[in-house]
């Protein structure tokens, strides 16, 4: 697990990183990474993200308690804890309000499997889960059903859950996500999309995770 000092430094990149290429805006959003088994890093609530500053972001326990750390945790954060407590393999998370995966959460439709890097990256199709209020440990407990074992998940009405075993991944997997909502939607407008079999990408996902698991050997 990377230095906290490090994990600040990059979830402050992440979110001015996020805004420049159009994935996440202004004050929404909301990043965090596993420290250890009992603390997490998470963004403050109320802040404008790509402003923000290492020394901002907060450290809670597993049951939400501020640990250290100045203001309030973002209020998405029961939605962390569910994912860090059902996926012990999640380091870090990252949510955003992307403009065409947003299209799906409205019209509450899942991504499916039409590019390799969705299926390799993310497991398959992304799915969206119920709608639930922002903040409640419902919309955590629909969150954690929809995710699954994957990398991602669209929140109905609302936006964009990735997870990676480093912020870097869970980045790239939330731009991943948008990349795959734009070409679906346009696909559709311009013609008929043709999905990946479901017998290919189940293959080309294992190879992938056994590359993970050789690199973690």
């Amino acid at each position: 697990m990377e230095d906290e000092y490090l994990l600040r430094r990059k979830i402050v990149e992440a979110f001015r990183y996020l805004e420049s290429i159009g994935v996440n805006f202004g004050y929404s959003g909301n990043i965090s990474a596993r420290l250890s088994e009992g603390e997490i890093l998470v963004s403050p609530s109320g802040a404008r993200k790509s402003n923000l500053q290492p020394e901002e972001l907060i450290v809670v326990d597993l049951s939400g308690r501020v640990v250290r750390g100045p203001g309030k945790p973002s209020v998405e954060l029961p939605t962390h804890l569910a994912i860090y407590k059902a996926r012990r393999d999640v380091n870090a998370i990252v949510h955003v309000h992307p403009v065409y995966a947003s299209v799906f959460a409205v019209l509450r439709e899942d991504i499916p499997p039409v590019l390799e890097e969705t299926v390799i990256y993310i497991g398959g199709e992304i799915r969206v889960a119920d709608y639930a209020p922002t903040g409640t440990a419902e919309l955590g407990e629909r969150v954690v059903e929809a995710l699954g074992d994957r990398s991602a998940v669209i929140l109905a009405n609302h936006g964009v859950i990735a997870v990676g075993r480093s912020i870097d991944e869970a980045v790239d997997i939330a731009v991943y996500v948008e990349r795959a909502a734009k070409v679906y939607l346009l696909a559709r407008l311009a013609g008929t999309p043709h999905y990946l079999p479901d017998a290919a990408y189940r293959t080309e996902r294992e190879i992938y995770l056994q590359r993970i698991k050789a690199s973690l050997l």
